[in-house]
């Protein structure tokens, strides 16, 4: 369950710094360059199963640990009070799990399955340095138009923020790189990188449908 959740953590770094490109104000040219190399570049394609196959194994070890959790202790107590040392979000681990889950599959369906299997539905293409690639950027914006998607991905992005401010520490708890006088620096770490991929990402969206960038 860490492993696989520090490499999803990896990939949302590069993930969200490829999508920031589009407050460059370039007309997208600069997004869509890089959306080009990453879904043309062969080891790019070949970690994109790597990528998969991560986040398959991360959704059915937590559902393992949730169902031996629940078979560990197959009667609920009258009355559950909830440990002073944890947070409602760590015990909500699989609810957010859930969620985020269903927001992947809706993002998903947005780009990722018109890039990779249909096409896309806007202003398909464009030149940019003289090469003809996917508009991924008119895309985003003919997505974004519509209000309630553009709610649902903040929502989304809120769910984000609650699994990442406990799933980060515990990850590197349970790798036990989390000791001694490096816990509270891994600690405000993962604060901080919960604030600012969740913020960041739910920031692209809102700009898109207030015409912030473009």
């Amino acid at each position: 369950m860490a492993l696989t959740g520090l490499f999803l953590i990896s990939f949302l770094v590069v993930h969200a710094a490829i999508n920031a490109m589009i407050f460059f104000n370039d007309g997208g040219k600069t997004f869509n360059e890089w959306g080009h190399f990453m879904g043309t570049n062969l080891i790019v394609r070949t970690m994109e199963i790597g990528l998969f196959a991560g986040l398959i194994l991360h959704i059915v070890d937590g559902l393992v640990l949730f169902f031996q959790n629940r078979a560990a202790r197959p009667v609920k107590y009258a009355y559950e009070k909830p440990s002073a040392s944890s947070q409602w979000y760590s015990r909500s681990m699989a609810i957010l799990g859930t969620l985020i889950l269903l927001f992947l599959v809706i993002h998903l369906k947005d780009f990722w399955l018109k890039t990779r299997i249909t096409e896309l539905t806007g202003n398909k293409h464009m030149y940019v340095n003289g090469v003809w690639m996917e508009n991924l950027y008119s895309e985003m914006r003919l997505v974004f138009s519509e209000l309630w998607v553009v709610i649902l991905y903040v929502v989304g992005c809120f769910s984000l923020f609650w699994h990442l401010l406990h799933g980060f520490r515990s990850a590197f708890q349970s790798m036990g790189w989390s000791q001694g006088q490096y816990k509270e620096i891994i600690g405000l770490s993962g604060d901080a990188f919960s604030v600012i991929i969740s913020a960041l990402f739910a920031s692209m969206p809102i700009a898109m449908y207030l015409n912030l960038v473009h």
